[in-house]
């Protein structure tokens, strides 16, 4: 909902993204992982961004657990909750690439009408995603927290890939099965990916 007098920051007297991004000798982006849960997506996100930070990147990951720990601690799980839980998460990444930060989420974001607000926010220029693609019985086996357990003995309500549906994303990036893939793959292909988009030049 559009708030009345909120008025655009005065851009004129602040520093410009691309001011930022050749201090930082680097270009923001967001790389958007979705998938189930256990799929990989926090795994290889800091598999990502040590690979990134080691090759002298700045990076920032957004997650389930530290939005939903911070800014996020007020939402539930409803279907208006998860879409107010990836607007917020969404937003705090434009910031990020605004400062020219690399930016990885890691979020479950089941259906293409959540998928769309990143899309919408960011456009095809500054936004990566890609498709954590493990079948659920492979992500129950690596459900340390026993999630999948509590939502098939009805303890979790509205669970994505048991009783909440995941829908596939119809046009990603990248698809990655990491099931198949080892995390060292996935990241290879990740970075690839990233200097095929001339969105980083991969040091």
């Amino acid at each position: 909902m559009k708030q009345n007098n909120i008025f655009p920051p005065a851009h004129q007297q602040m520093l410009k993204r691309s001011d930022k991004e050749s201090l930082l000798k680097q270009q923001g982006v967001l790389i958007w992982f979705t998938g189930l849960s256990g799929s990989g997506k926090t795994t290889l996100a800091i598999a990502l961004e040590k690979e990134l930070f080691g090759k002298g990147y700045l990076t920032c990951i957004l997650d389930g657990d530290n939005m939903r720990s911070g800014i996020n601690a007020n939402l539930g799980f409803s279907e208006e909750d998860r879409m107010e839980n990836i607007r917020r998460i969404a937003e705090t990444g434009k910031l990020l690439v605004e400062c020219g930060i690399i930016t990885i989420v890691a979020c479950i974001s089941p259906t293409e009408k959540i998928r769309a607000i990143p899309r919408f926010l960011f456009g095809k220029d500054d936004l990566v995603e890609i498709f954590i693609s493990a079948p659920v019985d492979v992500c129950e086996t690596r459900d340390v927290k026993g999630l999948y357990r509590k939502a098939r003995s009805g303890e979790i309500k509205e669970f994505t890939g048991v009783s909440a549906p995941f829908e596939y994303p119809e046009n990603p990036d990248m698809v990655l099965d990491t099931s198949i893939l080892e995390i060292g793959e996935c990241v290879s292909a990740i970075m690839n990916l990233i200097k095929q988009k001339e969105k980083l030049c991969i040091k």
